[in-house]
């Protein structure tokens, strides 16, 4: 047990000195839900709170990665340390698109600055989000200033991951029909900034205006709304001025509080992921999974009901 307390402890100081393999091993650990990575959040929570979270996603080749890594590029020049989550809730063992877009990311993180980690879900219970919080926190808990986090796709996986970050990104291309996809996937009730990227592509300037005249019909209860900026991120063009909205983002969070209701509703979805978490954990026990598995044929028979397998499952788990 001391052995144990001893090495949480040497990864706790090698986290807050930003040790590069420290954070590496600190983010497997709590990728992994390991009773041990508890220990290791508790004791970092404290230190976290100061990092400003960015979450970035769209469609699939939308060019978030590149996107991600100019942005990474922008603040780690003006000498801040920028950490990179690239989010995969699909495809936990083949590399795919997350292997690309670590290829594309590699120049950037070669600089010193940036520090670049691929999570996957691994079908983990809890969702994405959790997981996806508690590396931001080991980044923040090392001193980093600004935390992106991208995702591969636009499912209710990703929506929860974006959901943790202080400012959402919402990254489209100009080809027709994009913004009405945004609309169907719940990106426009999300997104704080949308950028238009691969703007030298035709029509960029009919769908940014377009994206602008669906804004104008929704509901605004805070004042804030969202900015539609162009891109070529292959190119840098356009970064500076995503990173502008950016700040200027946080600037109005901060100045209304926005920005601790945003903060204290994300630690409560948390806590209540985590409850859902340590409940189902303790609930399916092999009593019970037997349980289960002796009432399938009279569910498959119709004779019984799901609900009255939960009633009977629940009278043996004290409330």
């Amino acid at each position: 047990m001391s052995h144990d307390r001893e090495n949480c402890s040497a990864l706790v100081d090698g986290v807050v000195r930003g040790d590069k393999r420290a954070l590496a091993r600190a983010i497997s650990l709590v990728e992994s839900y390991r009773p041990e990575s508890e220990t290791l959040l508790k004791v970092i929570f404290a230190k976290t709170g100061r990092a400003y979270r960015v979450g970035i996603t769209g469609p699939p080749g939308a060019g978030k990665s590149t996107l991600a890594s100019r942005i990474a590029r922008h603040y780690g020049n003006r000498g801040l340390k920028v950490g990179i989550i690239a989010v995969d809730p699909t495809s936990p063992f083949t590399g795919g698109a997350l292997l690309g877009d670590r290829v594309r990311m590699s120049d950037v993180e070669l600089d010193g600055s940036v520090f670049i980690r691929s999570m996957a879900s691994r079908g983990s219970l809890g969702g994405l989000s959790v997981a996806t919080q508690d590396a931001a926190d080991v980044l923040d808990a090392a001193g980093f200033d600004l935390i992106l986090l991208e995702t591969v796709g636009v499912g209710q996986s990703e929506l929860d991951v974006v959901r943790a970050a202080d400012t959402v990104i919402v990254v489209l291309v100009p080809e027709s029909g994009d913004s009405i996809q945004a609309m169907k996937a719940g990106l426009m009730e999300i997104a704080d900034l949308f950028v238009m990227n691969k703007s030298d592509r035709p029509g960029a300037d009919q769908a940014a205006t377009a994206l602008r005249t669906i804004l104008s019909l929704r509901p605004n209860p805070h004042s804030w709304t969202p900015e539609v900026l162009k891109t070529t991120a292959s190119e840098s063009q356009g970064i500076d001025r995503v990173c502008t909205f950016i700040e200027k983002h946080r600037e109005f969070q901060s100045s209304n509080g926005l920005l601790e209701q945003r903060r204290a509703a994300r630690l409560q979805e948390k806590v209540k992921e985590l409850v859902i978490r340590s409940l189902h954990t303790e609930f399916w026990n092999n009593e019970r999974r037997e349980l289960l598995e002796a009432r399938l044929p009279s569910l498959c028979e119709r004779s019984t009901s799901p609900y009255e397998v939960v009633e009977e499952l629940l009278r043996t788990f004290p409330l």
